[in-house]
């Protein structure tokens, strides 16, 4: 494994790269994570399941399409996500605040002062066959409290996504939509019966990504994901992030851990 102290520079990060996730609200990097860094990440993840070591987010509790209707129920112990990845092992710390995500997002976000929020994603998502659910259109700032909704995410997988195992669908150039409140229902989802909705949904398109493979997203862009109906589990960790001069708002859950500073890049 390569010194996750190396320097990458900005200049690394092909404008190709910027101009796309500024006119789509996402963008795929194929094959940034070191194998051997996905790999203890991976035995990190499995040694977790199975038994589960806490905290953990179960299906039952999110009551999403297909899922457990309870704890109690049949599937009921199936979880969803493994939390506070960050807080778990060191594999999890050199990817999260390594140099490959540190060169990208200074780019993406256009500034060196990046910060990690510990209160959103911060996550491994585990979906499971047979009792995962599927995930409704949605943008992931409508759970969060900053001072401006400018967060990028970073969905590394640890395995192969596809439609088949619910790989996660995005509706480009949506992060710079405004929708309005009444094309939403009441847990902010898009209300998929609405036709102005039906016309936004049908220009979808499915997230294909390898191992290794790295997805950075903004926090407005509308994205849902499918059931995993493969026989395997499919496996990926999930950080986000937000400039320093972003504040989370005092008092609300995005407030509820510091935000880890990452080290600015030597030049």
């Amino acid at each position: 494994m390569s010194d996750s102290r190396e320097n990458i520079p900005d200049d690394a990060v092909s404008d190709l790269v910027r101009r796309k996730f500024q006119r789509d609200g996402y963008v795929v990097v194929r094959g940034l994570c070191e194998p051997a860094l996905c790999n203890l990440m991976r035995e990190q993840i499995v040694a977790s399941l199975d038994p589960l070591v806490g905290p953990a987010e179960f299906e039952a509790d999110v009551g999403y399409p297909g899922a457990p209707t309870s704890r109690d129920g049949f599937g009921g112990n199936t979880p969803r996500r493994l939390l506070h990845a960050y807080a778990r092992h060191v594999s999890f710390r050199r990817w999260a605040a390594g140099p490959r995500i540190r060169s990208h997002l200074s780019v993406l976000m256009d500034t060196q002062d990046v910060c990690m929020s510990q209160c959103h994603h911060n996550c491994v998502m585990t979906k499971h066959p047979g009792h995962s659910s599927a995930t409704l259109w949605h943008q992931d700032i409508r759970y969060w409290s900053f001072d401006v909704p400018e967060l990028v995410s970073v969905w590394l997988a640890l395995g192969d996504e596809n439609r088949g195992n619910g790989a996660l669908k995005v509706i480009p150039g949506t992060h710079i939509l405004d929708i309005e409140r009444g094309r939403l229902d009441r847990d902010l989802f898009l209300r998929p019966e609405l036709e102005e909705n039906r016309l936004l949904i049908n220009q979808a398109v499915s997230v294909e990504l390898r191992v290794a493979d790295v997805l950075f997203f903004h926090c407005r862009l509308f994205h849902a994901a499918g059931k995993n109906r493969s026989d395997d589990i499919k496996l990926s960790s999930v950080f986000t992030y937000h400039t320093g001069a972003n504040h989370p708002i005092p008092g609300t859950r995005s407030a509820q851990y510091p935000s880890v500073h990452l080290e600015p890049l030597t030049p």
